[in-house]
């Protein structure tokens, strides 16, 4: 499948403010499940300068700073992206121990997984996530499937635009959130079952159910010995194969916002707005090309 995304984003201010340094996540990994072909990056006003960072997960993330005040800030992404995987469920566990539940890694995986491993402490998350292990026979794989298909039965996405996600007890208490608020509910069930997930964001070809309209989407990804990380998308109940562009994937969401930064500015207000385009085909024809494709 390829894949061609527009997005942009428009911050606005009441009065001249001086930019700090910022970070952009806008340009979606390369790894065996997905290959940049194209991506271009436009940033009005022009930066001052500019670099490419490598981040954490190894996302190529731009680093921007300014020299002077301004009122707006426009950032512009526009990539073309093949996505590789066309089988969601073609994993082989290699490890016996993460085969069941709770799982099992090995010594020297564990402690690389540390971070991604730390289960929630509310009590009814533990007991809903050991619920559906005991429903699949606390067999890995199948409740991978049974707690994305719990989720999307039994959750009602919404379309909340602004704000840091739900916990995951409020998500399942209230049966309801945004993609990112019922992601970070199936990243707490996997981890209180001793596996290793993290957070992603980027897009789906899919219109989500909550909108009309593409906008950035969140899922979770779960590490499988032998497997490798695989992605599952409980706002809509599937696996995550070629229709899902991955920007960023991080421990947790607060390292996969598309834009990091701050502004001073004395008693400045501002507002942001964006815009997201994304066109799926069969083959890269057809599909606008980009440009300034990095070599990180």
């Amino acid at each position: 499948m390829f894949v061609s995304v527009r997005h942009t984003i428009d911050f606005r201010y009441d009065r001249p403010v001086f930019f700090e340094p910022m970070t952009v996540r806008l340009t979606p990994k390369q790894d065996a499940t997905q290959r940049l072909l194209a991506h271009h990056l436009r940033v009005t006003p022009e930066p001052g300068g500019q670099t490419w960072a490598i981040e954490q997960d190894g996302t190529s993330a731009r680093s921007l700073w300014f020299a002077s005040t301004h009122d707006t800030l426009r950032i512009e992404a526009h990539s073309v992206v093949q996505a590789l995987r066309d089988n969601p469920f073609d994993a082989l566990l290699t490890h016996t121990p993460a085969a069941t539940l709770p799982a099992g890694y090995p010594p020297e995986l564990a402690e690389a997984l540390q971070p991604v491993r730390t289960p929630p402490t509310d009590a009814s998350v533990l007991a809903w996530a050991q619920e559906i292990a005991e429903a699949s026979s606390r067999e890995t794989l199948p409740f991978l499937s049974n707690l994305t298909a719990w989720i999307y039965a039994n959750c009602h996405v919404t379309d909340r635009e602004h704000g840091d996600p739900f916990t995951p007890e409020r998500t399942l208490a209230e049966r309801s959130g945004a993609c990112r608020d019922v992601a970070i509910l199936f990243i707490a069930a996997c981890r209180a079952q001793g596996l290793a997930a993290r957070f992603a964001s980027g897009y789906s070809i899919h219109h989500p159910p909550e909108s009309v309209r593409h906008e950035l989407h969140a899922w979770a990804e779960v590490y499988l010995p032998g497997a490798g990380w695989r992605g599952y998308d409980p706002s809509l109940g599937l696996a995550t194969a070629d229709g899902h562009v991955t920007l960023v994937t991080a421990p947790n969401h607060h390292l996969a916002a598309p834009t990091t930064g701050s502004y001073r500015g004395t008693g400045a207000a501002s507002t942001l707005s964006y815009h997201i385009e994304i066109q799926a085909a069969e083959s890269e024809h057809g599909l606008s090309v980009a440009t300034d494709t990095p070599k990180a």
